[in-house]
């Protein structure tokens, strides 16, 4: 009996065991996204902004209502940042808007590549200071013909960094003496010294190297201790990573084949959202994952930071 009841115990504590090293993202809503992207928690109003780039949707979800309000934009969008005056800028393809989160209605504010009609905005974010960064990617696939530009409160507006093919996720430490930035197709996280007096960058180095077998880095967001939560396009999962020391330390699976970007939410910013795509997902694939697509959740015991916003009020 003795030795039964020592082979009970191993067995419930592998199962345990077990248990704990599987972490997946639940479903929070199944909106079956073709691309849904930019997701970005807006704190001042308890809603996760986000958007659905194919279907030209802006999306605000409120969790304690569970109601997700979609906001028609007319060109396919890649991102969306909250305003301080309470409104919205977000990235479209033909260029940079102020939208009206009420009316719907939106305003042109630069359109840097008029000579490059193929070309789309795609991701982008706040710096500390409230300048609006986001980066172009090419409809047809081209590599290194988009770049990532710096949107400045005056309206100026300035090529941060050229020949990129895929401009995607994009965070500032802490300290805000540092901008991580991925170009897709590299698998790379880039570091720069950043100036945030300034708004300028020096210094490019990589980071960290996302192995291809994880998946292509997509979207990203940064954590309290300046770790880096990287959605993983391909992978399955977010993958977090210490940029110090190139270690990935914790890695969330989320059912969808595309994971394509991710933000800290809810009132003590311990909740991780997660956007995800159908596109690119076969119909095998999509038998496997039926909520590809969707937005997910998931608690993973550390805190992110609030978003910066455009500051448009001064």
């Amino acid at each position: 009996m003795k030795n039964l009841g020592f082979i009970l115990i191993m067995a419930l504590a592998l199962f345990s065991c077990t248990e704990n090293k599987t972490k997946t993202a639940e479903l929070v809503l199944d909106s079956q996204s073709v691309l849904g992207e930019g997701a970005i928690w807006n704190y001042k109003t308890g809603e996760l902004m986000w958007v659905d780039i194919k279907k030209e949707i802006l999306n605000i979800y409120n969790p304690a209502s569970a109601f997700n309000k979609e906001m028609f934009t007319g060109q396919m969008i890649g991102t969306v940042v909250p305003a301080e005056s309470g409104n919205a800028l977000v990235a479209l393809q033909k260029g940079i808007y102020f939208f009206d989160i009420e009316t719907g209605s939106k305003k042109l504010l630069a359109a840097p590549e008029p000579d490059k009609p193929a070309n789309r905005f795609n991701d982008g974010k706040c710096d500390p200071s409230g300048r609006f960064w986001a980066g172009t990617i090419s409809t047809k696939g081209e590599r290194e013909v988009a770049a990532l530009y710096r949107f400045d409160p005056d309206t100026s507006i300035h090529k941060m960094v050229d020949k990129v093919s895929i401009s995607n996720g994009i965070v500032w430490s802490g300290d805000k003496t540092k901008m991580y930035y991925i170009d897709t197709p590299t698998h790379k996280v880039m570091a720069y010294d950043y100036d945030d007096t300034t708004g300028e960058i020096s210094n490019p180095r990589v980071a960290l190297t996302i192995p291809n077998e994880l998946g292509g880095p997509d979207g990203m967001t940064i954590d309290e201790n300046d770790n880096l939560w990287i959605a993983l396009w391909g992978g399955s999962a977010v993958g977090c990573w210490n940029p110090e020391s190139g270690e990935l330390i914790d890695k969330i699976e989320v059912p969808a084949k595309n994971v394509t970007s991710c933000a800290f939410g809810d009132n003590d910013l311990g909740t991780l959202y997660i956007t995800s795509a159908r596109q690119n997902t076969s119909p095998e694939e999509l038998e496997k994952w039926p909520h590809a697509g969707g937005v997910f959740k998931f608690r993973p015991g550390v805190k992110g930071v609030q978003a910066f916003y455009f500051n448009d009020v001064n």
